[in-house]
């Protein structure tokens, strides 16, 4: 039964699956190994009104745990010019290429504590059914990558570095 056919308040079956922070799979505990069904698991990745995660195919769907986002940048190319004029794109662990640009624009909560003491960077990969997408964490090698592009800007009147994309300014940090 999916969640549009539902009864208001009927309990979604939650499925035993967890996305660690490190974008591993696993399945009642155990990695799930082979990148091919991993991808396909993926694709059924949706997030509900609520912020659940679901996964959901044609014959069931259930809630599965996501201890931080679904899916991590591992890789930067840009293309063009230095500055506004270039694309950032970025592919994911689930070798997605997304764009950085208006549909797919980076976050960054300064003000979130992390255990790494500076904002997480994240990603848009897809809108969900609600006011939560699905979401890349940028990893660590990419903020780098990332940082290096970053220049001065300001948002919402406080000073801070940040990277162009397809002629749009996305903050990294305050400065």
């Amino acid at each position: 039964m999916t969640s549009e056919n539902a009864p208001q308040g009927a309990h979604v079956r939650r499925l035993p699956f967890l996305i660690r922070r490190d974008g591993a799979w696993l399945y009642r505990g155990s990695p799930v190994t082979r990148k091919a069904m991993v991808c396909l698991f993926a694709s059924m990745l949706v997030r509900d009104a609520e912020g659940q995660y679901i996964l959901r195919n044609p014959m069931e769907e259930g809630v599965i745990e996501v201890e931080d986002a679904p899916f991590i940048i591992t890789q930067l190319d840009f293309k063009g010019c230095c500055g506004r004029q270039q694309t950032l794109c970025m592919r994911t662990n689930m070798d997605e290429v997304i764009c950085i640009g208006p549909e797919h624009p980076i976050t960054c909560d300064w003000d979130r504590p992390t255990a790494e003491c500076a904002a997480v960077p994240y990603v848009h990969v897809r809108d969900g059914e609600g006011a939560y997408p699905l979401q890349a964490r940028i990893s660590r090698s990419v903020y780098f990558e990332l940082a290096a592009l970053a220049v001065p800007g300001h948002v919402n009147g406080q000073s801070c570095l940040g990277v162009w994309s397809r002629d749009q300014f996305f903050p990294l940090s305050r400065s």
